[in-house]
């Protein structure tokens, strides 16, 4: 456990000391949220104004938990490898399974945080949701489905790549194309079907229309995410991806200089 810990708090206060983290996953979404509430939705009925402030909030959302997971976890994996911390960390007893949890549980926290500050500047730019208290629970589990998700990839990303710019573009230019053609940034109705497909198998974007179904709507979400098999693929294919990265964090990113 003291390994945990003392990977949870590196990897927290890392997020928290670099400008470029704080920059690219809290600042940036919330600027972006920021200028399409008041140039894009500009032409949107009052009546509809909130809803449509709301989609967008929830967009945003997501986009800094995928950068992060796929971004600053893969780059601080990377950063560590560079710096020799992981060979250090091989030549002692402990753990990458512990290291890992570390890493996760220190995204995970700094990604609700994140979340948190984009829902509040959201609702201060006049979006609102519907939520009963039952909607919290499930709320809170697609949230943890898309951290799990992203920190799959991210490891995946931090593991088989040495450079930590590589990681860091990689894992910008991945959740910029998927965001776009998975309905994350683009409405669901507006994709073909070969991406309506790739969106409801997606887990990311899966989980992402799950929580705007629940708080917007069909309407706003496209379609019904919630159905028994939808719900089991997206839970199913989260866990393969944070599964895969674990294994190859364990295997090759602990054996690689």
């Amino acid at each position: 456990m003291k390994q945990v810990s003392a990977t949870f708090t590196k990897t927290l206060k890392g997020f928290f000391r670099m400008k470029a983290v704080l920059i690219g996953t809290i600042i940036w979404p919330i600027a972006l949220l920021a200028l399409i509430c008041l140039t894009l939705l500009a032409s949107v009925s009052k009546s509809n104004l909130p809803e449509a402030k709301g989609s967008v909030t929830i967009s945003m959302i997501v986009f800094s938990l995928m950068l992060l997971g796929l971004g600053n976890l893969s780059s601080s994996i990377a950063r560590d490898r560079e710096s020799g911390l992981l060979s250090k960390l091989k030549s002692m007893p402990v753990s990458p399974i512990f290291d890992f949890l570390g890493r996760i549980a220190g995204l995970t926290v700094f990604s609700l945080i994140a979340a948190f500050l984009i829902t509040a500047a959201g609702f201060a730019m006049g979006a609102r949701f519907t939520v009963m208290p039952i909607d919290s629970i499930k709320l809170a589990g697609f949230v943890l489905i898309i951290i799990i998700a992203t920190a799959g990839i991210g490891l995946i990303l931090g593991s088989l790549i040495k450079i930590v710019q590589g990681t860091i573009f990689l894992g910008i230019g991945i959740t910029v194309v998927t965001s776009y053609i998975s309905g994350i940034f683009t409405p669901y109705s507006s994709l073909s079907s070969g991406l309506q497909t790739f969106a409801r198998i997606f887990p990311i974007s899966s989980a992402s229309s799950s929580a705007t179904y629940i708080l917007l709507g069909k309407n706003i979400a496209g379609y019904n995410p919630l159905t028994t098999g939808q719900m089991i693929t997206t839970i199913v294919l989260s866990l393969v991806l944070i599964s895969a990265g674990t294994l190859i964090y364990s295997k090759i990113g602990w054996s690689r200089e």
